[in-house]
């Protein structure tokens, strides 16, 4: 007598197969669903059912094959039944295939998905092709298992393709292959190479928390949306691209294990918390780069690419995505959290950057044409006077501060969205490093703008410096800017040298030049005769005191006072003063103008 054969298992929810055993004494059952009408799967079908079944399948039919193990002849006899004439490749309906076992090689080149297709929790034990196939609706292998090499070559997903937690235990090509929409390949293991090239992504592609143990390839695949590589895992991967995306891509808390390669045009390239284990070299075109807290153990350098990006066929990389980007220019938008001691930046712009929060970025190297930002140009009105900005690089901090100021001028850059708000006591220990940066790189003309702007923080902060340091800076500032304004010292110089001519003409020279008068005594009875000759003092001047003569004399006194040298003119009480104290400070506005010039040209 038969009793009712429980299903096995874990079996899906769905009526399963039962059929007898080899022996034929008993009733058995396995996970294939039921083909309509019988109690058995298509795998343990009679021969008669089987090839009746087979025989009513029309090309495009919709087929339920769940939890059937497929054998290669199996599955070869069903797709010949499905075969279309007008294609040659098996034309299917919605076809579902979840939980199936492909035991044998599963060929389904050149086919054509007219429905969905169902290949969720499959196991192809050996290779699965899909060359060319095309999948009109939705494709989904989530949790799929391909134990053997895995082909969709030139395959077309018109709709979603859902291969979140599959595995590739052997090596998977999509070369040529086009998504049309979404491409999801979240929490996905490759434990083979996966190779993408040439592969076209319509819309976004997601790669969250997948795991590439060998190469990934990416050449010429293009994203014409954003490309999320959120949290995965490239532990051998020698290179990633050159590829091309429309949008962003997401590397944010990527780990990257081995020496790697990534070359991307794209128009954002965020790597926030992204962990690289080894040495790695990004190269980039169009890329605005954000980098925040990512970490870096080994050297790391952020280069960017002049030309188009080169194939290892020679070909130059397609960028017609990045069409309407206004140019090729890289961009770095933060640094915050990284440790600077092995990064390299070579051509790139700086002139958006968060610096504050970087580690050691004394040891940051520059290379190559590094921009940063600069002042506003032009003169502007402050309240009631007028203000210019000596032309230098600075900051983007520094231009978000000053825009928050309540008397900034127009030009100042102001903050974007998410940028923390720091002032001059932050600012002042950045411009520090960079300074120290540049002259270790024998760079002097460079560093002198980051000394001028860390003296400018210094000067505005009132949190950290006195308010009598405040004054000296703010003096050392207003006659030579820091020393390093060349043009200032002298403005100030010539104006000094014209003040002590005026005063020298009104009040220092004496009306006339005092004579020497001899008066002597002849003792009586004596033939010596002794003189005392004294010199009258200088008297003021009465007269006509701004004169030819007059001038002449107080340049030769102002001349000579510029280089410590007295000019032995008879002066007045306050020209001696007005002498003394031009010969304190000419010469140090001179040395002052002295000291820009050689800031401006010493290598």
């Amino acid at each position: 007598m038969n009793t009712p054969i429980p299903p096995p298992p874990g079996a899906p929810d769905w009526e399963h197969c039962v059929h007898r055993s080899d022996s034929g004494d008993d009733l058995v059952s396995c996970p294939g669903v039921r083909v309509s009408g019988q109690a058995a799967c298509l795998a343990h079908l009679a021969d008669a059912d089987r090839d009746a079944y087979l025989a009513g399948l029309a090309p495009g039919a919709d087929i339920d094959h769940r939890g059937t193990p497929f054998t290669e002849s199996l599955l070869d006899a069903l797709l010949a039944a499905l075969r279309g004439p007008a294609t040659g490749g098996p034309l299917l309906g919605d076809a579902q295939f979840d939980s199936a076992t492909f035991q044998g090689d599963a060929g389904f080149d050149s086919a054509t998905f007219k429905g969905n297709a169902h290949f969720g929790s499959v196991t192809f034990k050996r290779a699965a092709r899909f060359r060319s196939a095309i999948f009109q609706r939705d494709a989904g292998f989530k949790s799929a298992t391909f134990q053997g090499d895995a082909g969709f070559q030139w395959a077309t997903f018109q709709g979603d393709a859902k291969f979140e937690s599959a595995t590739f235990k052997s090596d998977v090509w999509f070369k040529s292959a086009v998504f049309k929409s979404r491409a999801q390949f979240d929490s996905t293991t490759f434990h083979g190479d996966a190779w993408f090239d040439s592969t076209t992504f319509l819309l976004t592609a997601y790669f969250d928390s997948a795991a590439f143990e060998n190469n990934a390839g990416f050449e010429s695949a293009t994203f014409q949306g954003d490309a999320w590589f959120v949290r995965a895992v490239f532990e051998r991967a020698l290179s990633l691209g050159p590829a091309v995306c429309a949008g962003s891509v997401f590397l944010s808390g990527a780990m990257f294990g081995s020496p790697v390669t990534l070359s991307f045009a794209a128009r954002r390239l965020l790597c926030q918390r992204t962990r690289w284990s080894s040495m790695v070299e990004l190269r980039l075109r169009y890329a605005t780069v954000v980098f925040t807290d990512a970490v870096l153990e080994y050297p790391l350098t952020i280069a960017a690419q002049t030309d188009p990006f080169i194939c290892f066929d020679g070909q130059p990389v397609a960028e017609q995505a990045l069409a309407n980007a206004p140019d090729t220019a890289v961009r770095i938008a933060s640094l915050r959290g990284v440790d600077a001691a092995h990064l390299v930046l070579a051509d790139v712009d700086l002139s958006e950057c968060l610096l504050t929060g970087t580690v050691h970025l004394d040891q940051l190297r520059l290379e190559g044409t590094c921009s940063f930002a600069t002042v506003p140009s032009g003169t502007h009105w402050q309240r009631w006077h007028p203000v210019r900005f000596t032309q230098r690089r600075t900051l983007a901090e520094e231009h978000h501060w000053r825009a928050r100021q309540p008397t900034a001028v127009q030009g100042w850059n102001t903050a974007v969205a998410g940028a923390a708000h720091v002032g001059p006591a932050q600012l002042a220990p950045v411009y520090r490093a960079l300074r120290k940066s540049f002259e270790d790189g024998k760079n002097e003309p460079g560093a002198a703008d980051f000394y001028y702007g860390e003296m400018e923080m210094r000067r505005h902060d009132r949190t950290s410096t006195t308010r009598a340091e405040r004054g000296l800076l703010h003096g050392y500032w207003l006659l030579s800017g820091y020393g390093l304004r060349a043009s200032r010292a002298l403005g100030w110089l010539t104006a000094g040298m014209l003040l002590t001519i005026m005063l020298m003409m009104g009040f220092g020279l004496p009306q006339e030049s005092p004579k020497q008068e001899a008066t002597g005594t002849v003792p009586s009875g004596g033939g010596r005769v002794t003189f005392e000759i004294d010199k009258d003092d200088p008297q003021n001047p009465t007269q006509d005191r701004f004169t030819g003569k007059r001038f002449e004399k107080a340049l030769n006194v102002t001349l000579n006072s510029v280089v410590f040298r007295s000019s032995g003119q008879d002066l007045t009480t306050a020209g001696t003063y007005i002498e003394m104290t031009s010969r304190l400070l000419e010469p140090t506005l001179l040395a002052l103008a002295v000291l820009a010039i050689r800031g401006r040209i010493k290598r």
